[in-house]
């Protein structure tokens, strides 16, 4: 389940800000837009999908379902030239797919008899997932769209051209998925006296330390986003460009994409590690780990000119800690600290922040970015652009370490081991 979700996902995501700019001529503002409206399905989702896998339905036949319509979208992705139909298909599948993401973490903690041991196990295969395709689609870039005649210009053309291919795959696997989901335990909804379990859950969120979490979610997930538009285009500049990273093809393929899954990998490595830690070390702290990599690995991309391959790609690696310590360890938090009849929907509200709220206002900043950040030759300053997530980064690590508490008030034991 896990291997198929965030595969479906990583066969376009890190892609389709080189695919709309160049191939479809789309400018940051409009490119912008449609990341933005990607989002708009994960606001929608915790008054639709939590509502109705917590109260009136099975949600593995929800997965189902929705996995099915939604590679039908995608497909179209790949032949829609305009803008305007584009944004308009792009709503239509956030609709559909971004309530899945929650709802498979539901799912999976609602089986797992101990979350801290098991729940890394599980998770662990949608970043395997997102790994495979990942470097599947910049081999097949390399392999099957780099012409081996032409300039560099018409080679280039001709992968960003490839990328619609990474649409079609994504189609294919959503459809597999939709299946798949039919086959997973079921998943009743849990009966409560109380009918709309949105409501309640907001009312448990408002309760720290959930509040504080929330709350800073927002300009992190703006953070993270802000690296998966722009992070394939930067890359790949060290993938074409000359010298020492011409090796990185023949591993990760081209396009930029393929190269990010390092991160990934280093996010095998530390969703291996936090349930041995989990218990040992609060979940203050892992998230205050979370936030410092967030910001090195800004800083490194900020200097990456001047320090080199070696430097971007332990900054790509550094994701593992970002994702891992930090939107990994919410996760958790979001289900240690609510109630288990509103659990589902509080894990799609907490969704609505990280592809909610965040992707639509991060994937806007990375628009407006991208343009205050160009040169006078009209590609981006790199340097510039990454300063301003570096110093949100550090802000956010100083309001974590003020406001949010070091044991949890509504339990009255410590967030690091409550669950001992």
């Amino acid at each position: 389940m896990m291997f198929l979700q965030y595969a479906i996902w990583g066969a376009w995501l890190p892609l389709l800000w080189p695919f709309l700019n160049n191939v479809r001529g789309m400018d940051g503002g409009e490119i912008g837009r449609i990341f933005a409206v990607g989002a708009v399905g994960a606001i929608v989702s915790p008054f639709i999908a939590g509502q109705v896998a917590d109260r009136y339905f099975n949600t593995e036949k929800f997965l189902g379902i929705s996995h099915i319509l939604g590679g039908i979208l995608v497909w179209q992705l790949a032949t829609i030239e305009t803008y305007s139909t584009f944004l308009a298909f792009s709503l239509l599948y956030s609709l559909i797919y971004s309530p899945t993401l929650s709802l498979t973490n539901s799912l999976a903690f609602h089986h797992l008899a101990d979350r801290d041991r098991d729940f890394g196990k599980i998770r662990v295969w949608g970043t395997v997932g997102w790994i495979i395709v990942g470097i599947s689609i910049g081999q097949w870039l390399l392999y099957s769209h780099t012409p081996s005649i032409g300039s560099d210009a018409e080679i280039e053309m001709a992968q960003y051209e490839g990328m619609a291919d990474a649409f079609r795959l994504s189609a294919l696997l959503g459809v597999v998925m939709g299946i798949f989901c039919f086959t997973l335990p079921a998943t009743p909804p849990t009966p409560s006296e109380e009918r709309n379990s949105s409501i309640e859950a907001i009312n448990e969120v408002s309760k720290q330390p959930l509040l504080t979490l929330f709350l800073l979610a927002i300009p992190v997930s703006c953070i993270h986003q802000l690296y998966f538009v722009h992070a394939a285009s930067f890359l790949g500049e060290f993938q074409g460009g000359e010298g020492a990273a011409k090796w990185l093809d023949s591993i990760f393929g081209v396009g930029g994409g393929g190269l990010m899954t390092i991160g990934q990998m280093s996010e095998i490595l530390v969703l291996a590690i936090v349930p041995l830690i989990a218990k040992s070390i609060s979940r203050k702290n892992l998230l205050a780990i979370g936030l410092f990599a967030y910001a090195l690995r800004m800083l490194l991309f900020m200097n990456g000119e001047a320090w080199g391959i070696t430097a971007v790609i332990f900054g790509v690696a550094l994701h593992g800690l970002c994702f891992g310590c930090f939107i990994f360890v919410a996760f958790m938090i979001v289900d240690e600290e609510t109630s288990p009849d509103v659990r589902a929907s509080a894990q799609s509200l907490f969704n609505l922040v990280i592809i909610g709220i965040g992707i639509i206002v991060g994937s806007q900043v990375a628009g407006s970015l991208a343009e205050w950040a160009k040169a006078d030759s009209g590609d981006i300053d790199y340097t510039r652009l990454f300063s301003a997530p570096m110093w949100a980064s550090f802000a956010c690590l100083a309001a974590l370490l003020f406001f949010y508490p070091n044991s949890s008030p509504r339990r009255g034991d410590s967030t690091a081991d409550h669950l001992t």
